[in-house]
């Protein structure tokens, strides 16, 4: 999650989805992947229709262009894997997303921040942590926390440590 401190920088790892450009907190990010053997999860809706291999766990691939309403267009080289670390329900987990390229892990000043408006948007205002302007272009920073609430994935992805009943 991002730190609450205003005057420090944001530390995210920026991506493409469908030529837009987006970020993650680098803090959640635990690995960046060339494209994996995908399974697909029968029954299972469109944002979490497969699932990885990632070091011998079976991880959900989730794609946050079903989300935002993006086509996703057909893997190329540039076509990475996201591993996540994400609370889901209390319990850290391991998330997969798809991204049609990553750039870098940078700093985004949070003089530069600010909330999604509430109209003019082509997505969803709720789905949209902030915004951020850079270089003339803005960057989004998706809220993963309403996305997967609002998805119900919760009930799809699996904890990285399983509670012990």
């Amino acid at each position: 999650m991002i730190a609450d401190n205003a005057n420090d920088p944001i530390e995210a790892l920026t991506f493409d989805l469908h030529g837009e450009t987006f970020a993650l907190e680098a803090g959640l990010v635990r690995e960046v992947l060339d494209l994996l053997p995908e399974t697909a999860v029968p029954g299972a809706p469109p944002f979490v229709g497969a699932v990885i291999n990632f070091r011998g766990r079976v991880i959900p691939l989730v794609d946050l262009r079903v989300a935002f309403e993006l086509d996703a267009p057909p893997p190329t080289i540039d076509s990475r894997i996201v591993v996540i670390e994400h609370p889901l329900d209390g319990e850290p987990t391991l998330i997969g997303l798809r991204a049609d390229k990553v750039h870098e892990v940078t700093a985004i000043d949070r003089a530069v921040t600010e909330d999604a408006p509430r109209v003019g948007l082509k997505w969803r205002a709720d789905f949209i942590r902030f915004l951020a302007r850079r270089n003339g272009d803005v960057i989004v920073i998706p809220d993963l926390e309403q996305i997967f609430a609002a998805r119900g994935q919760t009930a799809v992805v699996t904890p990285l440590h399983p509670s012990q009943s």
